[in-house]
């Protein structure tokens, strides 16, 4: 039995507590390797094994039985589940169980909110408890900044379908009575939080999930994994080989191990978790009620009622937290499942502290048990989840810091895809695909060990972390920039947001305001409109794809037109149901050989896409990812013609050098790909340029400019350049939640091409039916503050939309927005709210774009001449 200490104690003398930590749950066995050796495979598994499977599942986890069961009530006929050892082995089973609506991703939300409502009826349908507990659940904001993030929180929740609420100090008490109130300034509560009891949920699933008809193996250990010449995978095991349509990871801490099988080195790694459970506190016994989950946010921990005691668990700083990196060198210890790692409660002894400040009844409070277990952490602690670009017909489930909120959403959402063929809606966050080789082990441990030490830091708009960083991939021009500026972090690359000059204050200074950036950018922005600048690009995604097919194959995948040899234009992959999957620069090089760019976030995103429609359709094509060998500027500004004129023979008139035309140049003696595109809307090239060389480049492009006034601008004035211009973004105006036609894309789908594109038939459905919004183009007055994106929109006291992208106007001198509105609301000059920040804003739809683009303003001049 645990030993019992009383937290004061605890606080006195940690030598003393050395014994508590294990939990008498330690005593709880692995499978037993004896047992299993000594049976057959039959009476292991209790059941005949199937030799064939449409889908093999492996992890029996939360997440592992929530796939089962949504596959196998979706109408999946022969669905597999195959654990190592025994249901729950791994994370789940010591798992502290919260659930909540809450996080501040958008879509992550609904993620929580399918989860939470496939808990609350599971028991009903299955006929099995699952210990689900819904007091509701409150952060405490102790500092003003605190407020400013549950506001800003709240106005990107009001679109949603959850509750939430801020309310003050006295609802904060009135909800939960045991907190010394002398800090807390305000609290954001969700009813309906709680928490579960997660092996009664994991069995609950996995007993749904044999009633639709899956089989559930275990032990079952995968052994090895190979792939047919048809893209279907052997899963070899003890009991025998399973031939299955498709295979997915969902192996928890052990997800590298299975990974590994086939040459993925994915980037999870255990960290060390403790939570401590108190014994029968008379204060807590007393309440009529059971009460709400607390967060304490600048203690960094949660808190909730365990029976007629508390349960709390901490988050270190990261020079305190533990990783379990041996397990990434050496791999997990064989027959580990169901073991705990031995606390260390010094570790956490600062939090303990504040939580008996803040509960003052803990002082007095008796230890139990304490947990102290490995769960898995991801660089960014949001899991894996979808198909992974490089092999076909393998998907992860992997990477998942609080796997029992996510279970229920996750498995409905991974089960809609793969039964549909394309996700349910945008969560590109947790795309497998968002790592890349970059991703080494160094990294990793740097940033997981970041984010569990950052976990309850204050969620600031254009937030950066800074732990593992730079990574191997760097541009050409990094060395001579890093100095210079601020800079972001993009799929592995450091690129600049903003540049310093003498006076300006300097550095990361994140802000729900407008912030030491906001005069910098301005400046940058007056350097495009009316000089030239230089931006470095080179994280843009780059493929080159080529061969017999390569057209045949792009037409099918892109809803515009090809463009000829020596043209560029912008093109969008769909989904079946005609959502925009991706937007695309495309370019013909020469007959048959295309140049795509994309996003540095979409990268593999879309290479994945894009390979897996070459394969299905057995096109005669090659696919080149080229985006680490080819680094890109953009030269943008009046004077960026007469800039590149000095260093290049090459006619760069508007004559000789159209717009969206691609010429190979020769630029201060070096071979540059040179498209006349800019997405500043201003004149300007995007030189695509050997990384060996673009050094040089770039350092002669600034000598020659020195005249013009050439400076370095970043990505924070392209992005308020583009608004000004009317320009959409992907990921923000459109990805998977939107389909084109609503998003104003309209110029850019051609229904009539006679190639069948994905998603032409349902467009075409959705056009015959007529849209119900539709992106509209606001400005607002504000004060300090400016849109971000996602913020809620109101009209006559009601929720009638969003916000997707905002920014200041430096041109104009106001904000700007696009945002998603009923179409009865579209009309240029509609009076709407925006709220920020807990206030609402005055807005107005106005006519787009406010700056026309300099290809236009040259189209008018000209037409302007002409009838003069």
């Amino acid at each position: 039995m645990a030993r019992i200490l009383n937290l004061t104690q605890l606080r006195r003398g940690l030598a003393a507590c050395r014994g508590v930590a294990r939990l008498p749950l330690r005593t709880i066995c692995c499978t037993s390797r004896k047992q299993a050796e000594e049976s057959d495979a039959a009476s292991a598994l209790g059941k005949r094994w199937k030799d064939t499977a449409e889908t093999v599942i492996i992890g029996g986890g939360c997440v592992g039985t929530s796939l089962t069961y949504h596959l196998a009530k979706a109408g999946m006929k022969d669905v597999v589940l195959l654990e190592k050892s025994e249901l729950t082995a791994g994370s789940t089973w010591h798992a502290a169980g919260l659930t909540t609506y809450y996080h501040p991703g958008i879509n992550v939300k609904k993620i929580h909110y399918d989860s939470i409502k496939l808990y609350e009826t599971l028991e009903a349908e299955t006929g099995q408890a699952v210990g689900l507990h819904t007091p509701g659940s409150v952060r405490i904001a102790s500092t003003p900044a605190r407020v400013d993030e549950m506001r800003y929180q709240m106005t990107r929740t009001h679109w949603h379908v959850t509750e939430q609420y801020l309310i003050g100090p006295e609802k904060v008490k009135e909800l939960f009575p045991l907190l010394n109130m002398d800090k807390v300034l305000a609290g954001l509560y969700t009813p309906g939080d709680g928490h579960i009891d997660p092996y009664s949920l994991t069995m609950a699933l996995a007993a749904g999930a044999r009633m639709y008809g899956a089989q559930i193996y275990n032990p079952a250990p995968v052994t090895a994994l190979s792939q047919t010449s048809d893209g279907k995978w052997d899963v070899q095991t003890p009991h025998g080989t399973i031939r299955a349509n498709r295979i997915v990871n969902a192996a928890g801490f052990w997800a590298r191990e299975v990974g590994q099988m086939i040459g993925f080195e994915h980037p999870t790694i255990p960290v060390h978790h403790q939570y401590v459970v108190t014994a029968t506190v008379p204060e807590v016994k007393a309440q009529k009620t059971e009460l709400p989950v607390i967060r304490d946010l600048e203690g960094s921990y949660y808190l909730r009622q365990e029976r007629d005691g508390l349960l709390f668990g901490p988050y270190e700083k990261m020079e305190k937290m533990v990783l379990q990196d041996s397990w990434v060198r050496e791999g997990v210890p064989p027959g580990f499942g169901k073991e705990l790692f031995e606390s260390d409660l010094d570790r956490i002894m600062e939090h303990i502290e504040m939580a008996m400040e803040m509960v003052p009844v803990l002082k007095k409070a008796d230890i139990i048990n304490t947990v102290s277990g490995p769960i898995t952490y991801t660089p960014d602690l949001l899991p894996m989840v979808g198909p992974h670009q490089g092999v076909s017909n393998y998907w992860t489930a992997i990477g998942f810091g609080y796997g029992i909120i996510h279970a229920g959403g996750m498995g409905k959402f991974l089960s809609n895809w793969i039964m549909n063929g394309e996700p349910p809606y945008d969560l590109i966050e947790c795309d497998p695909n968002r790592y890349g080789k970059w991703t080494d082990v160094p990294f990793m441990c740097a940033k997981a060990r970041e984010s569990y030490g950052y976990n309850n830091v204050v969620g600031y708009p254009k937030e950066e972390r800074f732990a593992g960083r730079p990574t191997s991939r760097t541009s050409g021009v990094y060395e001579l920039l890093k100095d210079k500026g601020s800079m972001g972090f993009h799929a592995g690359w450091e690129q600049p947001h903003w540049f310093y000059k003498p006076g300006d204050d300097t550095g990361y200074k994140p802000s729900f305001r407008r912030t030491n950036w906001f005069g910098p950018v301005g400046r940058e922005c007056r350097l495009v409109m009316e000089k030239v600048g230089v931006i470095d690009l080179t994280p843009f995604g780059k493929f080159i794809v080529k061969g017999k097919d390569s057209q045949k194959l792009l037409d099918r995948l892109f809803a515009n037109t090809m463009p000829k040899v020596g043209i560029t234009n912008i093109s969008h992959m769909l989904t079946p149901n005609g959502r925009v999957y991706a937007e695309v620069t495309i370019t013909q090089l020469e007959p048959g050989k295309f140049l795509l760019i994309t996003g540095s976030g979409s990268e593999l995103h879309d290479l994945r896409w894009i390979e897996s429609e070459a394969k299905e359709g057995r096109y005669d094509v090659d696919i080149s990812n080229v985006t680490d060998d080819i680094g890109v500027l953009g030269v943008a500004g009046p004077n960026s013609r007469k800039v590149l004129q000095k260093l290049t023979n090459e006619d760069m008139s508007d004559a000789g050098f159209k717009f969206l035309h691609c010429k190979t140049i020769q630029l201060a003696g070096v071979n540059v790909r040179a498209i006349r595109i800019s997405y500043t809307g201003e004149l300007g090239w995007e030189l695509y340029i050997d990384q060996k060389n673009l050094a040089a480049v770039y350092q002669a492009i600034m000598a020659a400019g020195k005249d013009e006034g050439i400076d370095n601008f970043g990505t924070y004035a392209m992005n308020s350049l583009r608004l000004e211009k009317g320009f959409r973004g992907w990921g923000a105006e459109m990805n998977c939640d939107t389909n084109p036609l609503e998003a104003g894309l309209d110029y850019f789908i051609k229904l009539n091409k006679p190639a069948d594109f994905i998603g032409k038939a349902a467009l075409q459905d959705i056009k015959a039916k007529g849209l119900k919004r539709k992106l509209s183009y606001i400005s607002l007055d504000t004060d300090d503050i400016d849109p971000e994106g996602n913020e809620t929109i109101w009209h006559n006291g009601k929720v009638v939309g969003n916000t997707t992208s905002g920014a200041y106007s430096y041109s104009s001198q106001q904000s700007l927005a696009f945002a998603y509105l009923p179409l009865e609301l579209c009309s240029v000059g509609q009076k709407v709210e925006v709220e920020l920040l807990g206030r609402k804003y005055q807005a107005m739809v106005i006519q787009e774009p406010l700056v026309l683009t300099e290809p236009t303003r040259t189209r008018l001049q000209k037409k302007s001449k002409g009838k003069a």
